[in-house]
């Protein structure tokens, strides 16, 4: 299949819903062998029906859940087996427990890290030694702007996506030596079912605060980790692309 991506092994995580869905379809359209984690089985499924259906590409859907260390280390050495050729690697997976510092429990704490961090270090270490000996790849981890500005009621979130863009910064620098590009996505407010959740109220005050008036789309952002997976950002790396409508300026 022709595209940007022709021949290219790709990872989505977090890929049955919201930008992670919208990542999927995309790398799929442009020719990607793609392959994504998610805990949604249903939804999975019908995810790569539906791809399928689109473009003649289909997904492959692989049940993990990335807070449990172990699962995902076992999916990642089946995944590395099967598919020695992967080479784009998409941390996208996030979730969100939000509440006011001083009412935190421990566990809103350490889940979001579970999922929004955690994973990164695992997955990363499990494929670098790879994309090494092949002298090629790209890493593009998934942040938001709230690493950048921080957030009320958003200790634990802002921490983990902060901590993206450092794991980042630091992976580029190692890795660039050998080819290889690691790059960041700060997305603004996107339509998703995480913000799907907002009042009207709260939905009115966040687009004060966007220049361009709107939410972002999930496509959007799946069309910025497009460029930033094809050959035309060959030269760009340790970066953090804000894709936010103007927001933070």
């Amino acid at each position: 299949m022709s595209g940007r991506l022709s021949g290219k092994v790709a990872l989505v995580t977090g890929g049955t819903s919201g930008i992670g869905k919208a990542l999927v379809e995309a790398f799929a359209r442009e020719g990607a062998r793609v392959h994504f984690f998610g805990r949604n089985g249903e939804a999975g499924r019908q995810i790569e029906d539906e791809v399928e259906q689109q473009c003649g590409n289909r997904p492959h859907f692989h049940s993990v859940d990335l807070s449990h260390p172990t699962q995902l280390q076992e999916a990642l050495e089946r995944l590395l087996v099967a598919e020695p050729e992967l080479e784009l690697i998409v941390n996208n997976a996030g979730v969100t427990h939000d509440n006011l510092l001083m009412r935190m429990k421990d566990s809103e704490w350490h889940d979001v890290f579970k999922v929004n961090l955690d994973p990164l270090f695992y997955i990363c270490r499990a494929v670098v030694r790879l994309l090494m000996k092949r002298r090629r790849g790209k890493i593009i981890n998934v942040s938001s702007v709230v690493g950048l500005t921080g957030n009320a009621g958003q200790v634990n979130y802002a921490a983990t996506k902060a901590g993206v863009i450092g794991f980042t910064k630091a992976l580029a620098k190692e890795l660039a030596g050998r080819g290889i590009c690691v790059n960041c996505i700060a997305p603004g407010f996107i339509e998703t079912p995480m913000t799907a959740a907002l009042t009207p109220q709260q939905r009115e005050a966040i687009l004060t605060q966007i220049p361009l008036a709107r939410m972002g789309t999930p496509q959007e952002i799946a069309r910025a980790a497009l460029f930033l997976a094809s050959e035309d950002a060959n030269f760009i790396t340790g970066q953090v692309l804000v894709v936010d409508g103007g927001m933070v300026m």
